[in-house]
């Protein structure tokens, strides 16, 4: 959704021109827009294409989606949607549980999470990049976006450098989570039931959801806390983050000035989450109380911090953690929220839209 507000911004840039050229400037933006454009018709055509026919020639991946009662064409298309878009919203009650036994539904799947959010500010500019050496009719084009990327002002569009950064930024949080799950996770009750190379993408297929997209595979309670609490601080990530590579002297003083200054802009988003968990504590105080096993400052954390960074993570509620009689009580595939009081659930909206809009408020100060 970010993707489709910064494209507004490309037009307004133009009437902010300090370079001389100022036609060049001009067509380059509108080159840029149409080739977002058409990255994302194309991208999202190609997804819907491969659920479609991954699922039509999988007999059991396509039971599966026979006995939800779900059409198989709506299936694709809100699939692929969402998790390019890194919505995480599946048709299935079950979010990805269910085709757990499918790795090969995950595969298709993960590229569209990767380049729809971490890895789509590299993906444009390899595309401007290829176009540029294929085109000739647009290499001027493509050279000066290439080359001009603060004057163009459009944020995902970034430098040679920063997109090496963001690669390899993604692919160590991936690597680091992939090592932990396997470590600790491999043969715990999360995973039963699958053989090594379902669990094997399982695994992948968690680590690259756990930036912003927020499917699952796994039954996240059952997993060790360890797992718990290095996703929770990968949530509150935004999904732009990168460690740089520091090539000289004057490039590392400027780096260093950055991430003083980024890390203050961190904190300062942390002290606003921890007083939204302390809100939802407050509202939430009655059910802390009576139903303390399901109702852990932990689960609020994860829950705030998941609303937060828009991945829909959620703990869940287990009507067998009742220290009181849980009779009337039935386990529902919705989020922990679910249980929360209507003054928690309206702070968690605000939590949602803080986090949405984290791109503006950064530089917001305590007075």
């Amino acid at each position: 959704g970010e993707v489709f507000t910064s494209m507004v911004g490309l037009f307004i840039a133009q009437n902010t021109f300090n370079n001389i050229d100022e036609h060049l400037l001009y067509h380059s933006i509108m080159f840029l827009s149409f080739i977002i454009l058409g990255y994302l018709l194309v991208i999202n055509l190609l997804g819907i294409a491969m659920v479609f026919l991954y699922i039509s020639l999988v007999s059991n991946a396509h039971r599966t989606l026979k006995s939800k009662g779900l059409n198989l064409f709506t299936f694709s298309i809100f699939t692929t949607i969402s998790s390019f878009t890194n919505c995480g919203f599946i048709p299935t009650n079950e979010n990805m549980l269910v085709f757990n036994k499918n790795p090969g539904l995950f595969l298709v799947i993960i590229p569209l999470v990767i380049l729809g959010n971490t890895l789509f500010p590299t993906c444009l500019r390899f595309s401007i990049w290829v176009l540029g050496k294929c085109v000739n009719k647009v290499r001027d084009y493509c050279d000066y976006l290439l080359k001009n990327t603060k004057e163009i002002g459009f944020h995902h569009l970034v430098s040679t450098r920063c997109s090496f950064c963001l690669v390899g930024t993604a692919f160590g949080f991936v690597v680091i989570q992939v090592v932990l799950l396997f470590a600790m996770e491999w043969n715990s009750k999360s995973l039963k039931g699958l053989n090594p190379y379902e669990k094997t993408i399982g695994v992948l297929f968690q680590s690259v959801n756990t930036r912003q997209a927020g499917e699952t595979v796994v039954n996240l309670p059952a997993m060790s806390t360890v797992i718990l609490v290095v996703i929770t601080v990968i949530m509150y990530l935004p999904p732009y983050t990168s460690f740089p590579f520091v090539n000289d002297e004057e490039e590392q003083h400027q780096q260093q000035k950055r991430k003083r200054k980024i890390a203050k802009k961190l904190l300062s988003q942390l002290a606003y989450i921890s007083i939204f968990v302390m809100l939802i504590c407050i509202t939430e105080r009655k059910s802390m109380k009576e139903d303390p096993l399901n109702f852990t400052p932990f689960n609020i954390v994860f829950e705030v911090i998941s609303a937060y960074g828009n991945v829909g993570y959620t703990m869940g509620y287990n009507c067998k953690l009742r220290l009181k009689d849980g009779a009337n009580c039935e386990d529902k595939w919705y989020g922990f929220v679910g249980k929360w009081s209507d003054a928690g659930k309206t702070i968690l909206i605000v939590v949602m839209l803080f986090g949405r809009l984290k791109r503006y408020n950064m530089g917001w100060k305590f007075s």
